[in-house]
């Protein structure tokens, strides 16, 4: 059995707080707004207003299929979390309309800035959420399955998924809500991923030349960042080469492009963006950085 160790304790929390931010959005600006949701939360507001069910109820109860569902395919860590999430949305859902901050918050005069704040916020929540490794329950569970199975990307399952019951939800909303909720969706499948996936990127760069060694060399001496050494094969001349692969931050693309051009004006860069980079020079035992390359 696994224990209940600091990274457990971490992730139950910070799925906690997701949930929290989530909820905040829903009940503070996506309700008072008349802005509708996608998935399991778009269709308890579908519930909410025609038969005035309670959303933290209906949200509850319309997630034990999908629960179900998520239990052959995710595991039973992952399981446990989604369980755990599902209990602190519907918790907050009722929570949060329960205290006197509901009161607080009026964007009714501003529906771009309302549906700007509410993709921002839901992002973030559901962001913290899946970075931590778990689902808010609905469609997230969905959204989870796709990303473990096929690899796609949990925010734009999640934009799907959501589009679906915003048709839906033509039902009771006017099209000019219905537009701005669509913003709402975008900006949230958008955060979402940027959240989940690391706000620090940094940049990859594929380099090919003859003169890999020199290059290498600089790399190591003026830039004091790591690099790799890739075997390759030449597609038309059947070739042996080497391929130098290096990760830096993105201003110092500049300045590395400058160092390669020195060396071999004629080298093929490939430049790709990394999303997260995790180790010496980005999140432990970090490096000075320099306005300019050391002499």
């Amino acid at each position: 059995m696994r224990k209940f160790d600091k990274t457990t304790i971490t992730d139950i929390f910070m799925i906690a707080v997701g949930c929290a931010i989530y909820g905040i959005s829903l009940d503070l600006i996506s309700v008072p707004n008349q802005l509708a949701d996608g998935g399991i939360s778009g269709i308890s507001l579908i519930l909410r207003h025609f038969w005035n069910i309670n959303m933290g109820l209906s949200t509850l109860v319309l997630n034990i299929p999908l629960i179900l569902l998520g239990y052959r395919f995710m595991g039973k860590r992952l399981l446990a979390y989604t369980i755990w999430g599902t209990v602190c949305l519907s918790f907050f859902l009722w929570f949060w309309r329960s205290v006197p901050i509901i009161k607080q918050f009026n964007l009714e005069h501003d529906l771009f800035l309302s549906a700007i704040s509410a993709g921002l916020l839901s992002g973030v929540g559901l962001g913290l959420v899946f970075r931590y490794n778990g689902t808010s329950g609905g469609t997230d569970i969905i959204a989870r399955i796709c990303q473990i199975k096929f690899g796609i990307s949990s925010g734009k399952m999640l934009l799907f998924c959501d589009a679906v019951v915003l048709f839906a939800s033509l039902s009771y909303l006017d099209i000019k809500h219905m537009m701005y909720t669509l913003l709402a969706s975008f900006v949230l499948s958008r955060v979402m991923d940027t959240v989940q996936q690391g706000a620090y990127t940094a940049r990859g760069l594929l380099i090919i030349s003859d003169k890999y060694e020199e290059i290498g060399k600089m790399i190591d001496l003026k830039l004091d960042r790591g690099f790799t050494y890739l075997k390759a094969l030449g597609g038309y001349k059947q070739d042996e080469k080497r391929v130098i692969y290096v990760v830096v931050s993105p201003r110092e693309i500049p300045a590395i492009k400058q160092l390669i051009r020195n060396e071999d004006p004629n080298a093929f860069i490939s430049i790709i963006e990394v999303h997260e980079a995790l180790g010496e020079g980005f999140t432990y035992k970090q490096k000075r950085h320099h306005l300019f390359i050391r002499k």
